[in-house]
């Protein structure tokens, strides 16, 4: 009796390649690792528009609408090569495929760009990377679409090889830190006999820049500035000479957890202006 086998996550593969024209793959591209990922969600809708008229109770249609294709990738950090793009807006193919050594199934996903990515740091921990992606169009196939996949060799950046800054001085009292970037993208579809069900461009609109640290209460340094509305800048390091730095940073609140059994933590949530990822 033969046997189907179901696909594991040990057999699942994240790769990414940069467009030169919007929603086109390159020819028999280099595909480039995007981490290592722990967690990827591919996902498709075809956003369906259900028709009702009177005479039923039923549906009399079902056609199809704007097709949405979304990634949701979670990865350890070794270097900025996917994450940068969060700010270059350049637009990918990224395939995900699950492989057996007697078949493949390839998801490639085009004409993509990040549409919100999250950093997240804890003593202790691996530096953690959440990005969704959203896209124009994928295609389901059974063949790897890649020349070749390079992965990489940096091992993932572990808390004590980043940093945080405040005003360009080191801020060492952080236990945890995240930030996350938004660009707000737009799916936007025209009127038009071929391909009409897929979007035609996808803008960034304005974008919003947010973060918090947490940290051990020494003193009263934040509290101030909390309370004098002052401006500063934080700079988070990705590994290397690689930066994030937030400018026109003001902290949205101030907020210090006591418990009896516990030492007293201070949670500052920030607002920022604008960030350079170099």
């Amino acid at each position: 009796m033969s046997t189907t086998q179901i696909y594991g996550g040990h057999e699942a593969h994240v790769y990414f390649v940069e467009e030169s024209t919007y929603g086109e793959t390159p020819a028999n591209p280099e595909m480039y690792a995007v981490g290592v990922v722990s967690e990827v969600e591919p996902s498709i809708n075809p956003n369906l528009i259900k028709v009702r008229g009177i005479g039923s109770r039923d549906l009399q249609y079902i056609r199809r609408g704007l097709r949405s294709a979304s990634l949701k990738i979670v990865y350890y950090l070794q270097n900025i090569n996917f994450l940068q793009h969060i700010s270059t807006l350049n637009s990918m193919s990224i395939e995900v495929y699950y492989e057996k050594s007697s078949s493949v199934v390839s998801l490639l996903y085009k004409g993509c760009r990040i549409d919100k990515l999250s950093v997240n740091v804890s003593a202790e921990e691996l530096v953690q990377v959440t990005a969704e992606v959203v896209g124009q169009d994928i295609s389901v196939g059974t063949a790897k679409i890649g020349a070749s996949y390079g992965d990489y060799s940096d091992p993932p950046l572990t808390w004590y090889e980043t940093y945080v800054k405040k005003n360009g001085v080191a801020f060492e009292k952080a236990t945890d830190y995240s930030f996350t970037i938004a660009n707000n993208l737009r799916r936007t579809a025209v009127i038009r006999s071929t391909n009409g069900h897929l979007l035609k461009y996808l803008p960034e609109r304005h974008r919003t820049l947010t973060g918090e640290i947490t940290c051990d209460f020494e003193d009263k340094t934040e509290l101030d500035e909390t309370v004098g509305d002052s401006e500063f800048t934080l700079e988070f390091g990705l590994g290397g000479e690689h930066k994030a730095l937030f400018n026109g940073c003001k902290w949205d609140a101030d907020a210090l957890s006591t418990r009896v059994d516990e030492l007293v933590a201070q949670k500052l949530p920030f607002t920022a202006k604008t960030v350079n990822i170099t």
